[in-house]
């Protein structure tokens, strides 16, 4: 494979007189697991989309597994494996006829198709369900069945976007170990999610965008390392805006209010501790910076509707 396995060159997408998307540009190596992570209306869908050649970008180019999107869009979505958001599962039908129907729609032989079934419901823990239908499944086993639905071509490339949603943590725990056998067996992903936590124990790099342009890129802890402080200390209770104007301003390298909680970025996180035992009407936690600091950081604290 070569090192343009999947590659986005200054894309564009304007809907009317908003830009949504500006000269956003990526790529994946071969077995690589890119994450893209943003606040709600940072592009994120619309770049998806681009990338399936289910929406034309006005400016920008799209290569993938050697073929050009959107010419040769039916091509690579021969070789694709998409996770969207939302469930589509076939309610009408058991779990391994919605595999059946799915594998259909590629054009495999019978045979294969009948090969690759027990072993994708085995893949997502579902071996003992393949006679049951979607309303007897949990959430979690309706998103495992979703995963192994976009592998039953054995696709090249996966597009996981936010495949965790709505699920508790035991399912999403589950979730991400099917996700670490697909990169264990060489399977490129490309994925969206909320879930901080789940970039940075899943992705191998990052790209934040907001606003459709790119804010920063890397692996996740160079992006920690490189944009925030090593120490955390939070700091809530009555009077900590008080405590923050006369004494943790002073303490911190950075220091942000958000309601009653005070975030105390710093490199050396005892002098302020020491302050804080003299103050024992407000509590504090202690912790390492963070991806979701570093994502605060770049996109504000501010609620997206």
């Amino acid at each position: 494979m070569s090192e343009d396995f999947f590659q986005a060159r200054n894309l564009s997408k304007r809907y009317g007189e908003a830009t949504v998307v500006k000269d956003l540009s990526f790529s994946i190596s071969p077995g690589e697991c890119l994450g893209v992570i943003g606040p709600n209306g940072a592009g994120k869908t619309t770049t998806i989309r681009m990338c399936l050649g289910l929406t034309v970008p006005e400016e920008g180019a799209i290569t993938a597994l050697g073929l050009s999107m959107p010419r040769d869009a039916l091509a690579i979505k021969a070789q694709l494996g998409v996770v969207s958001q939302f469930d589509s599962l076939d309610p009408d039908f058991s779990c391994a006829e919605n595999l059946r129907v799915y594998g259909a729609y590629f054009g495999l032989a019978r045979s294969t198709i009948d090969e690759r079934v027990p072993k994708l419901l085995d893949f997502a823990a579902l071996e003992g369900r393949a006679a049951s239908r979607i309303q007897e499944l949990s959430g979690g086993m309706k998103r495992r069945l979703v995963l192994a639905r976009a592998l039953v071509n054995d696709p090249d490339l996966v597009f996981l976007d936010e495949p965790t949603t709505g699920l508790d943590p035991q399912a999403r725990h589950q979730m991400w170990e099917k996700l670490r056998v697909l990169l264990r067996q060489g399977k490129t992903i490309l994925l969206t999610t909320h879930f901080m936590d789940e970039a940075e124990r899943l992705c191998d790099r990052l790209k934040i965008i907001d606003h459709g342009r790119t804010l920063a890129e890397g692996p996740p802890h160079a992006l920690i390392a490189e944009h925030i402080e090593p120490e955390v200390v939070e700091v809530y209770g009555e009077g900590v805006d008080a405590w923050l104007e006369s004494n943790g301003r002073n303490l911190c390298n950075r220091a942000e209010l958000h309601g009653e909680t005070a975030f105390c970025y710093l490199r050396e996180a005892a002098p302020a501790i020491e302050n804080l035992r003299g103050h024992r009407h407000l509590r504090y936690m202690h912790r390492r910076g963070n991806l979701e600091d570093l994502f605060l950081k770049l996109t504000g604290r501010e609620m997206r509707e």
